[in-house]
C-alpha cells in the first residue's frame, strides 16, 4: 500500500477560525438566548451581513498567514490573529 504524504493540518490556517468564528462571538458576548433557533437566526443575521470588502479582507489574512506559515516552515502560528 503506497501511503500519501499529507501536510499537517493547521487550525491557523483555517479561515472560519481566524476570521468567520471570531466575528460571530463578538456579536453573541454576553448575550442570553431562549432556544437554539435564536441563536441560528442572529448568526444568519452575522452572515447576511459581510460584504465583500469583508472577504477580501479575509483573504489577504489568509494569504500572510501563509507567508508566515511557510516563513517559518511550518510553526505554529497561533496568537498571530491573522494580522
Amino acid at each position: 500500500m503506497t501511503t500519501v504524504p499529507h501536510p499537517a493540518f493547521s487550525p491557523d490556517l483555517a479561515p472560519c477560525d481566524f476570521y468567520l468564528f471570531p466575528k460571530m462571538k463578538h456579536r453573541l458576548k454576553g448575550r442570553r438566548f431562549l432556544s437554539s433557533e435564536e441563536i441560528q437566526a442572529e448568526l444568519q443575521q452575522v452572515q447576511n451581513m459581510l460584504m465583500q470588502a469583508d472577504f477580501n479582507e479575509c483573504f489577504q489574512k489568509w494569504q500572510n498567514l501563509w507567508d508566515r506559515c511557510i516563513q517559518g516552515q511550518g510553526a505554529n502560528l497561533e496568537g498571530g490573529g491573522g494580522n
